[in-house]
């Protein structure tokens, strides 16, 4: 039953108070793996540091606080008791926040709760926008790490915060949330087995529809029954953190928050999570300085192509092959390219972030980098799903031209972009696969428009939305199985173009194509892994980029595109 109130230990001493939003869950959900940890990730089988847990033994509170726990698996039918946000009032700068919290972490170790479980997130509004991606840059090494900017606001959403008691607490004027950047993991969620109805439940154990701003973080591999390559390790099959300390990027203003997870029964007592939030805070920085929005003076040393050029051809020349065969259900498959690419200096991945978003606004921006691993970038146009309530909405996204030098040249390519048959194939494929995937599990699927122009940057798109109701909260997990792959990275029939990927691919995709995005109490967002990097301190980096190819396909054309769908990146160094 939800409840509100106020709890005088978290009041200033002069005069401030604490506004809290509980609720108490009965969700329950199936096994799966947890972690609580703000060290090294450790993975376990069923238990927390050893020790089985009680699948009797409820969980109880749950509110929102800096945290992390060593690896552990907890019983997801064990369901978690109060899940809890405590807002201080407003102060002017980060340090003072950080201080507001600090003082209430230790009042909080001194008076613990009374369950033996819990989340906890406590969060102060500072009267100053701070950009989330300057904040984590000023975090420097402090892993794991997490980002995740969406894109400008659409018909669909108008991505302000919904607190479900609004009136009664002290939030700052602007609720719009522009950015999230977090460090630590209060839980975090990863193992090598495909992700699975009870690893959703698990996640979704600790979202609350009364705390929308505790939410998990994290990405999904494109296709997890293929081998995990050593790049790849520490992300699993999955892996979603909810920080244990977070900026949140408002309009006009910020929010600092950090966020305790406990479980007694698996051997992760509320002590052992203040004392890891406390070693957590005491590494943040209050001191935030802008990052240089331009490009970084990084030279290309070499630049080696899997496949390369020769291999290329070949590849597509037998997927044309497979698509022309009498009789063939393959109408579409999408290859992709890694470009391993050592520089002079070591490249910052935040650095490539922030000259992104400065040239490019309406994309998704991100940022997964788990401990003892190299950082999962991206900068995509492609939404996955977006979730509020019942409510769904998806895209399709195909086609890929180069913006012109002039408004007239534009236009023109924009036209031949319309016109040109084989792109029209090509999205029609993808535009009415994930419609037949939408009325599968919605109510009322809507497409508007039915093909229109994305504009970018550097590419332009043909674009469609869909928008649709679930039946049930639960059937979210249902879209993001059926929706991911898309035919726009995986092609049609999907299983069929798997299994040649599969087959002639010589890299390990990893996350690149997949899901990446965060699950909330009641809302989610994904966009697809698309336009993406891995960055690794001394290694230089590894470019991701995919073209579909279709009857009348060009294998050299094809390469150009590849070429112009990492230049984002390729744009941030000189030879």
């Amino acid at each position: 039953m939800a409840a509100t109130a106020v709890n005088p230990r978290f009041m200033d001493p002069e005069s401030m108070k604490c506004t809290i939003s509980s609720s108490t869950s009965s969700f329950s959900s199936r096994q799966s793996l947890v972690h609580f940890s703000n060290q090294r990730h450790q993975c376990c089988s069923m238990s927390m540091n050893g020790c089985q847990s009680n699948p009797k033994v409820p969980i109880g509170t749950i509110e929102t606080r800096t945290m992390s726990m060593n690896g552990c698996q907890s019983d997801p039918k064990v369901p978690i008791g109060t899940i809890e946000t405590r807002t201080f009032p407003p102060v002017s700068t980060p340090a003072l926040a950080m201080d507001r919290l600090n003082s209430a972490i230790t009042e909080m170790k001194s008076e613990p709760p009374p369950s033996d479980s819990g989340i906890i997130r406590l969060e102060v509004p500072i009267q100053q926008q701070i950009e989330a991606i300057d904040w984590l840059h000023a975090q420097k090494e402090l892993l794991p790490r997490c980002f995740f900017s969406g894109r400008n606001p659409s018909n669909f959403s108008d991505r302000y915060i919904d607190y479900p008691n609004d009136n009664d607490r002290s939030c700052p004027v602007g609720h719009k949330l522009i950015s999230v950047a977090g460090v630590g993991s209060a839980v975090y969620f990863r193992h090598s087995h495909p992700f699975s109805f009870d690893d959703w439940r698990s996640i979704k154990r600790f979202l609350s529809k009364n705390c929308p701003l505790i939410r998990a973080y994290g990405a999904i591999r494109f296709d997890a029954r293929a081998n995990i390559s050593c790049e790849w390790k520490s992300f699993g099959s999955f892996y979603f953190i909810v920080p244990q300390v977070e900026l949140d990027e408002l309009e006009g203003s910020s929010m600092l928050a950090t966020t305790v997870a406990w479980d007694t029964a698996l051997s992760w007592t509320y002590a052992k999570a203040i004392t890891a939030l406390q070693s957590t805070v005491q590494q943040v920085s209050s001191m935030v300085t802008s990052l240089r929005k331009e490009v970084p003076n990084t030279c290309i040393i070499s630049n080696n192509y899997i496949p390369n050029k020769v291999y290329w051809d070949l590849a597509v020349n037998r997927a044309l092959q497979m698509i022309n065969r009498n009789k063939s259900p393959l109408i579409k498959i999408v290859l992709a390219r890694c470009s391993r690419v050592v520089t002079s200096i070591d490249i910052n991945p935040l650095a490539w972030l922030a000259c992104l978003q400065v040239v490019d606004g309406n994309s998704y921006q991100f940022c997964i980098q788990p401990p003892d691993a190299p950082a999962f970038i991206g900068n995509t146009p492609e939404q996955l799903f977006h979730r509020k309530g019942l409510d769904i909405g998806t895209e399709a996204l195909a086609g890929t031209r180069a913006r012109g030098g002039s408004e007239a040249i534009d236009l023109q390519i924009e036209l031949d972009l319309l016109s040109s048959p084989k792109d029209h194939r090509e999205f029609t494929i993808v535009r009415e696969c994930i419609r037949r995937k939408l009325e599968a599990v919605c109510v009322g699927v809507s497409v508007e428009p039915k093909k229109a122009i994305r504009k970018l940057p550097r590419v332009q798109h043909l674009y469609a939305q869909l928008i649709g109701r679930l039946r049930t909260e639960d059937d979210e997990l249902k879209v993001l199985s059926s929706l991911h792959p898309t035919p726009a990275v995986c092609g049609f029939p999907t299983e069929e173009a798997r299994i040649l990927i599969a087959e002639t691919e010589m890299f390990d995709r990893g996350m690149y194509a997949g899901p990446v995005g965060w699950f909330g109490g009641g809302e989610s967002e994904f966009a697809v892994g698309i336009r993406s990097a891995l960055v690794e301190k001394g290694l230089g980096a590894l470019l991701y980029a995919g073209t579909g190819i279709v009857e009348g396909s060009n294998s050299s054309l094809e390469w150009e595109e590849l070429e112009l769908k990492t230049s984002q990146f390729t744009k941030l160094m000189r030879l």
